[in-house]
């Protein structure tokens, strides 16, 4: 069975051949503008530009916990928005807004493409910044959906 493989490095940058997809959690009111995002805006437009209309046009659309958005940025490149958490946190917020379900039901979407796309998965520790998650809980999701898939995951911890 394939393994995840966890390296030192930037998720943007994603290592090897080939079709990849670039994962990351995004919150269910439609905010961009801190976190793991702010990298993925440096490198390209398209993925938040995508996901403020995904959210401005929710009424017509899937937008909401656990789905998810893949925008092409390159030829053999892409980058999933995955909505798995819920509002955002602020100074007198209690609680987590992480949503351990959402994350999953988005993961399973994110294995249905990998596989259309014969693609490998590169990812930071989703879940786990600003929406408040533990890995150990989110581990095991990414295992579940992805690696027991046979899809090549890698998780990307910043830092020389």
């Amino acid at each position: 069975m394939t393994e995840i493989a966890y390296v030192r490095g930037d998720a943007t940058a994603p290592r090897g051949k080939g079709v990849r997809i670039v994962a990351h959690v995004c919150n269910d009111l439609g905010g961009w503008g801190k976190g793991f995002v702010l990298a993925v805006s440096r490198r390209w437009p398209e993925p938040e530009a995508a996901f403020r209309r995904w959210h401005r046009e929710r009424a017509a659309n899937d937008f909401g916990l656990g789905a998810a958005q893949f925008v092409q940025v390159a030829p053999h490149l892409w980058v999933a928005n995955l909505v798995g958490q819920r509002g955002i946190r602020t100074g007198r917020s209690t609680g987590v807004p992480v949503r351990y379900e959402a994350i999953d039901r988005a993961l399973g979407h994110l294995a249905d493409k990998a596989v259309e796309l014969g693609a490998s998965v590169h990812m930071p520790r989703i879940g786990c910044g600003l929406a408040g998650g533990r890995w150990e809980r989110v581990e095991p999701l990414v295992r579940e959906r992805l690696v027991e898939r046979g899809i090549p995951v890698t998780v990307y911890d910043f830092g020389a």
